[in-house]
């Protein structure tokens, strides 16, 4: 009998509408989306690249990019953001969480592709982000990123994050935010299969 992958499950791809009414799917990163990820990266200006991973890189190097292929090991996951565009599916954007239940707290970064940026993509990717952390039990999610990355930093003060000096990195800051939103009024994916396995151990 083989077991059934956290990948396999329907409830762990959102679909959100874009201000425009354009599409965007928000799903896990499998393995075999390896190449397509890592072509990703390697499209995204200098200066993207630069601020996602906060230093020069030109592509994930393998072992990181397994990582981000591979949900759930180490209690971290990677999604990507696509659409489609002229009948083919594209990555726009992408995200990497983790959640650490001592702490209850929430960490990630994300990234959009230059072509796609400006359009609502990240503000969409931020919420569904946002959705995951109340699903999973945060208390308070956050980020970093460099103090010169003003995209990044307009999109949190958007979205209600507020802003803190980095203890160990000058040329870092932290945005951050308190999750006091039941995860039902933002539904996504992971609230409703989060809400199926408390049911299922309730029966149990």
């Amino acid at each position: 009998m083989t077991a059934l992958r956290l990948l396999d499950h329907p409830y762990h791809t959102d679909h959100l509408r874009l201000r425009d009414g354009k599409m965007l799917t928000v799903r896990f990163v499998a393995p075999d989306d390896a190449e397509t990820l890592q072509r990703y990266f390697r499209l995204l200006s200098v200066r993207s690249r630069y601020n996602r991973f906060l230093g020069a890189i030109s592509e994930l190097p393998a072992s990181e990019l397994h990582r981000f292929t591979h949900a759930g090991e180490d209690d971290r996951f990677s999604v990507i953001a696509v659409m489609m565009v002229e009948g083919r599916e594209t990555v726009v954007g992408e995200a990497r969480y983790g959640f650490e239940a001592t702490t209850a707290n929430f960490e990630f970064g994300i990234s959009i592709d230059d072509r796609w940026q400006g359009q609502g993509i990240g503000a969409a990717l931020l919420g569904n982000l946002e959705c995951r952390a109340a699903a999973l039990g945060a208390v308070r999610m956050f980020g970093d990123t460099l103090r010169s990355n003003e995209a990044m930093i307009a999109l949190a003060r958007k979205s209600g994050f507020a802003f803190a000096r980095h203890s160990d990195d000058w040329k870092l800051v932290r945005f951050e935010k308190h999750i006091d939103v039941a995860p039902a009024e933002i539904p996504c994916a992971s609230w409703r299969l989060a809400a199926e396995q408390r049911a299922a151990e309730m029966v149990a």
